[in-house]
This record gives structure tokens, C-alpha cells and sequence, in this order.
């Protein structure tokens, strides 16, 4: 099932008549709902599966979070996810994760502790916690990434595409 946002424009009944003595403004609100996908989910490439290929900057290095694009998480990441898990982010709280580093592919490298998480970012975006990733892969900014989520064991997955020193 795909998440997306419904707005709220128009006030209920009720809403409208308990604004009156306050003379409050009716505030446009959005809500995260479960729609019918019209179009299939994206599937991944078993030879090339990166959904979501970023090039890091030193923001993402020096903060250690890693900033993701509504549009591709709401299409890579939150497809997958259930409803309550999306609202959890949504609403901003932390939910913390596991991500495999499978740059080196014959030895892949676990990550999960407290500075590995995904939360909700500013301005509709979000952010992915990777400190230790960060590190220990010497990521350097202009860094070519590769993500995903990998639905069966329900981590993220994640590659060095290029590194541009």
C-alpha cells in the first residue's frame, strides 16, 4: 500500500462552530493515510538494486545524518513500511534501524546502535542516522551512494557507488 499525505481544506460542521466564539482561524491540516497503489511498487534490479543514489555532502558527513528526498521515501522506503511505522516518523519521533554496508561485498558489514535511525527532516524531508557508517567508511563529501530497503529482512542496505577524492 502506498502512504501519501491527505489535506484537510475544509472544516467539519462542529469544527466551524466551535471556531466562532474564539474566533479562530481553521488551520489546513494533512494527515498521513494508506491509499490503494494505481501503480505497482518499484522493484529493484537484483544486478543493480539502489533505488535511492545520493552523492553526499559535508553536511550529511559532519552531522552525521544523511538527508533523503520526500518523493524517495515515500516511494522506496514507506511502500514497504506499515502504517503505524510511517506515522511514528511522521510525527517526529526516531525509529531506529539496522543498516548492512555491502560496499565490500565478500565481508558486509552490520551496523545498529543508537546513531543508526530515520527520522523526520525539515522542510518534508527526511533524515537517515549514520554516524558510524560515516566513519568508518571515510566517507568523504561528493561520495556516490547507493540505498534501499530490503523488505524480507527489514533493513536498509547500503553501498559506496563511487568515491570522488
Amino acid at each position: 500500500m502506498k502512504k501519501t499525505y491527505y489535506y484537510k481544506f475544509l472544516p467539519t460542521k462542529a469544527e466551524e462552530e466551535a471556531a466562532k466564539p474564539n474566533t479562530t482561524i481553521f488551520q489546513v491540516g494533512r494527515v498521513l493515510v494508506e491509499i490503494r497503489d494505481l501503480y505497482p511498487a518499484p522493484v529493484a534490479d537484483p544486478m543493480n538494486p539502489w533505488q535511492i543514489k545520493k552523492v553526499a555532502t559535508s553536511t550529511d558527513i559532519l552531522t552525521g545524518k544523511l538527508m533523503l528526498l520526500h518523493h524517495d521515501v515515500f516511494e522506496y522506503i514507506f511502500r514497504h513500511w506499515s502504517l503505524e511505522m510511517c506515522s511514528h516518523v511522521v510525527a517526529g519521533n526516531k525509529l531506529y534501524a539496522v543498516i548492512w554496508d555491502l560496499t565490500d561485498e565478500t565481508s558486509p558489514v552490520r551496523y545498529h546502535n543508537e546513531n543508526i535511525y530515520f527520522e523526520k527532516g525539515p522542510q518534508d524531508t527526511f533524515l537517515l542516522g549514520w554516524m558510524d557508517l560515516a566513519r568508518k567508511a571515510n566517507m568523504n563529501p561528493n561520495d556516490e551512494i547507493g540505498l534501499y530497503w530490503e523488505n524480507r529482512s527489514g533493513t536498509f542496505q547500503f553501498k559506496v557507488l563511487h568515491r570522488r577524492i
